[in-house]
């Protein structure tokens, strides 16, 4: 398993290895220890699957803000996304920054993304599935978060024209980024 952080350091694109014959394949997509000494000591609590029908659409900008906070690793089962985090710790020096990676069934990446971050995804095939195993809370309407998607002041490079976007009608009214509460401290670790 290959673990790398990102430009912004929390974040970590990993990158499992894959065993194959002409039966098929076997890959070790968790490891506990192995994301433990990569910095991701948090314990994951539930399991996710995803399914979007068509290409373009956009999941996002979401967070779970304190007491509940989630941390999420992605992987895609089928199809392709473009996958991004954004820092919203207050006082971070990547506060408002962000971190992006093409995520596929072929190139087997996976993305760590911490609690402090908002999650966006925009899937670039048609019929792509995804898996979140997610960290420290479980789903909790409650606490949920989020900021608009195509925020100006965040310019994210969505793979898709804003009029084209296949969006919740939560996710199309959500805040700026700007005019949403800080949820979350920058803590140095």
């Amino acid at each position: 398993m290959q673990i790398e952080p990102q430009s912004i350091p929390e974040v970590l694109l990993i990158t499992p290895r894959r065993f194959g014959d002409a039966r098929g394949f076997v890959s070790e997509t968790f490891r506990a220890s192995r994301l433990a000494a990569a910095g991701v000591r948090f314990p994951f609590v539930q399991d996710n699957h995803t399914f979007s029908a068509a290409a373009g659409t956009v999941r996002g900008l979401h967070a779970q803000a304190p007491p509940s906070v989630q941390g999420k690793l992605i992987r895609v089962t089928r199809g392709a996304i473009w996958d991004v985090a954004v820092d919203i710790r207050d006082g971070s020096p990547t506060f408002g920054r962000y971190v992006a990676a093409e995520l596929s069934a072929a190139n087997w990446r996976q993305l760590w993304i911490p609690p402090g971050f908002l999650h966006g995804l925009c899937t670039l095939e048609d019929n792509t599935e995804i898996v979140y195993k997610m960290a420290c809370s479980e789903y909790d309407p409650a606490t949920e978060c989020g900021a608009l998607w195509n925020d100006p002041d965040l310019a994210l490079p969505w793979p898709v024209a804003p009029d084209r976007a296949i969006l919740s009608e939560k996710d199309r009214v959500r805040p700026r980024l700007a005019d949403c509460p800080t949820w979350f401290a920058y803590e140095i670790a």
